[in-house]
């Protein structure tokens, strides 16, 4: 589904207009977006958690010269689905 269909969806079901529905649907994405940059965790109850993982720094290999390269350390976003998101996806 693309972003255009969503803010269709969002539209046909909330009675707000496509262009509303896409402003809408821009503001959730940025106060998410803003939240995890600050390090803050957005749980959505019912339908799951977003939140960000630290990853060590690490050595690694080449898989082309077989030599080790130094991967640094990072910051990733992950999402964990919650138990209703969980159920409606598995009827």
């Amino acid at each position: 589904m693309k972003k255009s269909e969503i803010v269709s969806a969002i539209a046909a079901r909330s009675g707000l207009t496509k262009k509303d529905s896409e402003k809408a649907l821009n503001a959730t994405v940025d106060v998410i977006t803003d939240a995890l940059a600050a390090g803050d965790r957005v749980q959505l109850i019912g339908f799951g958690i977003f939140d960000i993982k630290d990853r060590p720094a690490r050595t690694g290999r080449n898989p082309k010269t077989k030599e080790p390269i130094d991967i640094p350390a990072s910051r990733s976003p992950q999402f964990k689905a919650g138990k209703s998101l969980k159920d409606a996806v598995a009827k």
